[in-house]
């Protein structure tokens, strides 16, 4: 998917490319920036400002970041495991815990 933020400092729209599956109607990310340290400037920009497009196959729909949490997370966390057996792994190069991101429809987006 591609997903396209409002930069927090320029206030230009800046776009990226990243791996998601989805959990019903939301779509899930991970924030990570080649497994280094920083948090990836997408995530820094959607954290500022949680509203933003995604564009799928079907075409661009409006969205709403944020972080999973607890339970959430932990669950969402198992599922990204399954798609990567190493993921553990590539996590631990990192000195925080790594943002399970979920990007739920806007109302109205018609994404619901």
């Amino acid at each position: 998917m591609r997903l396209t933020t409002v930069g927090r400092r320029t206030g230009q729209e800046r776009g990226v490319i990243l791996a998601y599956f989805r959990d019903g109607p939301d779509l899930v990310t991970l924030a990570m920036n080649g497994w280094a340290g920083p948090e990836p400037a997408w995530w820094l920009n959607l954290q500022a400002r949680p509203e933003a497009t995604v564009t799928l196959v079907d075409g661009q729909h409006r969205i709403r970041g944020r972080a999973a949490d607890g339970e959430e997370r932990e669950r969402l966390w198992a599922r990204w495991r399954e798609l990567d057996k190493n993921l553990d792994a590539y996590a631990a190069r990192r000195p925080g815990q790594t943002a399970v991101v979920i990007l739920e429809p806007s109302p109205g987006s018609g994404a619901e």
